[in-house]
């Protein structure tokens, strides 16, 4: 169910951009953001690229996932709230109207960069249930499956103008409540994304 709070994602574009080896060429990654909306446009094929659904009925991803479990969320904070990314409804579901930017990373741009991607796997669509211990060992699928979504993120980036870069550095204990996650998610990374300063 859509609420007035959720963001009505336009249907994104699926074709275009630069060719793939100029976007290679040109990803990199930048520490500094101008304050800059992204388009609504924008934040749909950039969400779509990390984790749109690319192959229908079947709703396969733009990015592998182990054994196609598919645990991966990723959750948006914007100044106007913290989202989560409904590919299939091509919505950002609003968790809250809290601007927690600033908590997605220990440096200072994640606070005035317009958009942070938190990638958070979902532990129970990989067999554990509610109270069982998550291990490192467990995780690591999902940090596997959160570089090829970082990756597609950098070459839509490259491809479109903007600047991003992944974060491990991540205040995960202060960030997972402001999240109101459960002991089952797991924040993996989290990526800044914005437009850069003119040279």
């Amino acid at each position: 169910m859509v609420s007035a709070q959720d963001i009505i994602l336009p249907v994104p574009h699926k074709s275009g951009g630069k060719p793939l080896m100029d976007a290679l060429n040109e990803r990199q990654s930048v520490r500094t953001f101008t304050g800059d909306n992204l388009s609504v446009q924008q934040l749909s094929d950039l969400l779509w690229a990390a984790w749109g659904i690319n192959r229908e009925p079947a709703g396969n991803r733009t990015a592998p996932s182990s054994h196609n479990r598919q645990e991966m969320d990723v959750y948006v904070t914007l100044k106007s709230g913290l989202y989560l990314y409904d590919a299939r409804a091509n919505i950002l579901k609003q968790i809250h109207d809290r601007d927690i930017r600033a908590l997605t990373g220990t440096q200072d741009f994640p606070a005035t960069a317009p958009v942070n991607l938190v990638y958070v796997s979902d532990m129970t669509k990989r067999g554990k249930k509610e109270g069982d211990t998550i291990t490192d060992t467990d995780l690591l699928s999902s940090w596997a499956n959160t570089g090829f979504m970082a990756q597609n993120v950098y070459l839509y980036c490259a491809s479109e103008g903007l600047g991003c870069v992944i974060r491990a550095m991540v205040p995960r204990d202060k960030l997972a409540p402001e999240m109101e996650l459960k002991p089952h998610q797991a924040i993996i990374l989290a990526q800044t994304v914005g437009f850069t300063p003119e040279k």
